[in-house]
């Protein structure tokens, strides 16, 4: 049972899959889990276009992303991918849409894209984010756009309606990343859309060599940064911009990558904020409805060298098991990824090279990245989506490819990693302009699997084929209204004498979102001690649970576990 419920609806559990047991496999050697590309048989036929022309519009190079949401209340995972398409020139043989695939189980999905009405306009396509904005316990989905944004309301039969212009979150510049949040603790998710720059496509830039075939797209630096904005919710699904009020319009960059998340403990939501070719931003919540940009300050804004760098994607994430939140920023290559390690001071120490995600990542371009578990060993380990911008860098390069394999980076343990090697048939060992990434259970077996996405190219379902899989739990929260799905909680497991962190977000990654279930690979830990809670709001508390099965997928209830006593917050404010 479990301690402290007041009924059994406190931990709903289902067993996983059948087909795996536990321990570790020997036969992994260097390529750690082992992944197959499963796209035909799981019935994903998007393929993402860019409509380039030759005319070399920043625009086609940066898209697009794909969200993992339970559209329909099955609790299956279900999948959207944002389309782009349409510049001056190009004329498409179909009419470009974007694609919601139905999760039919059994690995199978439908593409019910017609029948659910988020085909989307016209319009060139970027990023998506997911959550119930109207705490009517559905999930809606906002998708940005090189122009209006879009808000769909979930209306719980299958459908979504367009609400956009009556929404207040219509935002009109260059949008590229989203993700909702409890910005002010009041219960309702607030939302943040990072815009890039102010691009004309009718005054298009001549940018590389003047010969033939040598023209390239235009590097940000001759564009001018746009503002992000912070929507408030109002509490009924609508929104108004706040960002002048928030501080957030104080500083301008190049968005592409958001994340929220409490890096300093102190149960307000942060924004962290990948930027291209300006200084990240890393938004401390005052917890008064303003945020202070303290990136520099604490040092997350730059690279060790103390540059801007090309910040494409970012995660947030307790990679080293002690309790608080990393960042982790994919950049251009020869300028390395970025991993800044929390130091629980309120400071920030950059890990990069001496992790050893610095060597291995100087020639690539990272898009969508992640921290996950692959094997279940209990070790947050990262994935990282790579491919160029420029498709015709081998003329300016010998050693710079457009298309590129995925960085998979194996967590060993003392703060390291190694990136693991694939033979070439294997999907990380081919090459891809890779764009978004997420992980996903799409086959509720216990382990993470992968849907990448790649500009003007197929997206890919891969499958993680772990043989002999070690113990793992998959973890729902049930929140209370209008935060159903408690995001912002914060979860912390203990088993085998480990502790385990977990961050209930909406998206991550690049112009992408995870499924919002939190999976814990457990090693050979055969019994979980317990798992806390931490519920968001300003009203927020602790409980315990226990009595947690290992392999299943358990759902816990606010409200229905051991209340803990209050503790004073790790911020020191």
């Amino acid at each position: 049972m479990l301690h402290g419920a007041a009924s059994a609806g406190a931990l709903a559990a289902r067993a996983g899959s059948p087909g795996t047991s536990p321990g570790n496999d020997p036969a992994l050697g260097r390529e750690g889990a082992r992944f197959e590309d499963v796209t035909a048989e799981a019935g994903i036929t998007f393929r993402h276009v860019n409509g380039a022309t030759g005319q070399k519009f920043i625009l086609e190079t940066l898209g697009s992303g794909v969200c993992v949401f339970d559209y329909d209340g099955d609790d299956l995972q279900d999948i959207y991918f944002v389309q782009s398409g349409r510049l001056p020139g190009y004329t498409p043989q179909a009419p470009l849409r974007s694609a919601l695939y139905r999760n039919l189980g059994h690995g199978r999905f439908e593409d019910v894209t017609a029948r659910a009405g988020v085909g989307g306009p016209d319009r060139y396509g970027f990023g998506c984010t997911a959550g119930d904005v109207d705490g009517d316990g559905d999930r809606d989905l906002y998708v940005t756009y090189y122009g209006t944004s879009l808000l769909y309301r979930n209306n719980g039969d299958g459908t979504f309606t367009d609400v956009s212009e009556t929404s207040g979150a219509r935002n009109t510049l260059w949008g590229t990343s989203a993700a909702f949040a409890d910005a002010d603790g009041d219960g309702d998710l607030d939302l943040y859309v990072t815009n890039y720059v102010a691009f004309d496509e009718a005054n298009n830039l001549y940018c590389g060599e003047n010969r033939p075939g040598y023209r390239t797209v235009c590097h940000p630096r001759n564009f001018d940064p746009q503002p992000d904005v912070l929507y408030r919710n109002r509490g009924d699904g609508t929104f108004e911009d706040v960002s002048a009020a928030a501080g957030i319009v104080d500083r301008t960059g190049k968005g592409l990558g958001v994340v929220w998340g409490d890096y300093d403990g102190d149960g307000d939501q942060d924004i962290y904020v990948a930027n291209d070719d300006t200084p990240n931003f890393l938004w401390r919540n005052s917890g008064n409805g303003t945020f202070d940009d303290v990136a520099s300050l604490v040092g997350v804004a730059l690279s060790e060298d103390g540059v801007p760098q090309a910040g494409m994607g970012t995660d947030m994430a307790d990679y080293d098991n002690d309790g608080r939140l990393d960042i982790f920023v994919t950049n251009l290559s020869q300028e390395t990824n970025e991993l800044y390690h929390n130091d629980g001071n309120g400071l920030f120490s950059d890990r990069t090279f001496v992790s050893g995600l610095g060597a291995p990542s100087l020639l690539d371009l990272g898009f969508g990245t992640f921290f996950f578990d692959c094997d279940n060993d209990g070790d947050l380990d990262l994935f990282v989506a790579n491919g160029h911008i420029i498709d015709n860098i081998s003329l300016y390069s010998d050693t710079i490819t457009f298309e590129q394999r995925p960085g998979m980076y194996r967590n060993i343990g003392g703060g390291r990693f190694e990136r693991l090697t694939y033979p070439a048939e294997a999907p990380f060992g081919r090459t891809y302009v890779g764009r978004g990434a997420v992980p996903f259970d799409y086959d509720d077996d216990g382990d993470e699997d992968i849907v990448l996405t790649q500009n003007d190219g197929p997206a890919l379902v891969l499958r993680n084929t772990l043989v002999r899989s070690p113990h793992w739990v998959t973890i729902t929260l049930a929140g209370t209204a209008p935060n159903r799905d408690a995001i912002g909680a914060l979860v912390t497991l203990q088993a085998g004498g480990a502790r385990l962190v977990r961050y209930a977000r909406t998206a991550s990654s690049y112009l992408s979102q995870a499924e919002r279930r939190l999976h814990f690979g457990l090693g050979s830990a055969a019994a979980i001690d317990n798992v806390v809670v931490r519920w968001p709001g300003r009203r927020g508390f602790a409980e315990e649970f226990t009595g947690v099965p290992v392999d299943h997928f358990v759902t816990l209830q606010q409200g229905k576990g051991r209340r803990l006593p209050s503790a004073p917050n790790r911020s020191g404010r």
